[in-house]
């Protein structure tokens, strides 16, 4: 009895001790792009999702140049999340030290947007044209660089403007054409599509080449006549993905990538680009490995 009383007193005065320790608070940062285009959407939607259901746990959106800046501020640490195109990770077929996947969100189309009464029909004619890369730090810049070598082009008088201003310089004739990587629809494209007479160009003829050069992360997509009220055009398309740091928590990755999921019905109403998320396109050929946590989850869920 007396020996009873003791393991009692011991299991009382240890589960105390858990029940008294305070629940370890979270931050989770997560790093987008552009107010007006897809990153920034499903961040803040994601952001929202994470305050309304993970306990002890504050996220938050930063506005940034998108993909390639993401991928920094995760690896250094000044955000835990970030969206970004596949080919920022990689390099010759090399992923980025430390870097991990939650998920395969969806595909980046690359646009190249010029004005509907101009004469720019393919890339070549952009030869001595004004034309907008895409804003330092951006994965437009990183794609478009890539293209510009493949097709052997060096002659553009080039300017690194966001999609904000490429749009803004668009319009007032400052520059003929400008480049945009994100998900169908870009609401800046599609908002400059209802005011001024534009047009996409086909590129779809250069993603062999990029494979070939850089990576198979490049892949053919079309932009529909309903995306933007324009003609449909083929284009590169690349793999977007959320991404941390190996050493996330393992129980913080696996919240992230259920609540990616079961909610993404939230997702996609704050942008239809998270329409076709589900666990075959999360995992689908990922150039960085799954973080385990995510792994985890999806293993939790395989049918």
């Amino acid at each position: 009895m007396r020996r009873r009383g003791f393991l009692t007193g011991l299991a009382a005065m240890t589960l105390a001790g858990c029940v008294g320790r305070p629940p370890r608070h979270r931050v989770v940062r997560i790093a987008t792009g552009s107010r007006n285009a897809v990153y920034y959407a499903l961040g803040t939607a994601l952001a929202r999702i994470i305050d309304q259901d993970l306990p002890n746990t504050d996220a938050s959106v930063l506005v940034t140049a998108a993909s390639a800046e993401n991928v920094q501020l995760v690896a250094s640490g000044r955000a835990e999340v970030g969206f970004t195109q596949a080919d920022v990770l990689v390099s010759g077929g090399d992923s980025a030290p430390s870097m991990v996947a939650l998920a395969r969100v969806y595909d980046d189309l690359l646009h190249l947007v010029v004005r509907g009464d101009g004469t720019i029909r393919t890339l070549e004619d952009l030869e001595g044209k004004k034309v907008s890369v895409g804003a330092q730090g951006s994965g437009t810049v990183v794609t478009v660089r890539r293209l510009l070598t493949v097709a052997r082009m060096n002659g553009l008088d080039e300017r690194q403007l966001s999609l904000d201003d490429s749009v803004a310089a668009l319009t007032a004739r400052q520059i003929d054409a400008f480049f945009f990587s994100g998900g169908l629809p870009v609401a800046g494209i599609k908002e400059l599509s209802a005011k001024v007479p534009t047009r996409l160009v086909d590129l779809s003829k250069w993603a062999g080449d990029l494979r070939k050069t850089y990576s198979d992360v490049y892949v053919v997509r079309d932009v529909p006549l309903s995306a933007y009220q324009m003609p449909a055009v083929a284009t590169v398309a690349v793999p977007n993905l959320l991404v941390v740091r190996s050493s996330m928590d393992d129980d913080l990755a696996f919240d992230l990538t259920r609540l990616l999921l079961e909610r993404r019905e939230v997702l996609a109403a704050a942008h239809p680009a998270a329409e076709r998320l589900d666990i075959r396109s999360a995992i689908a050929t990922l150039p960085v490995p799954l973080h385990p946590g995510a792994a985890r989850y999806y293993r939790s869920i395989k049918p």
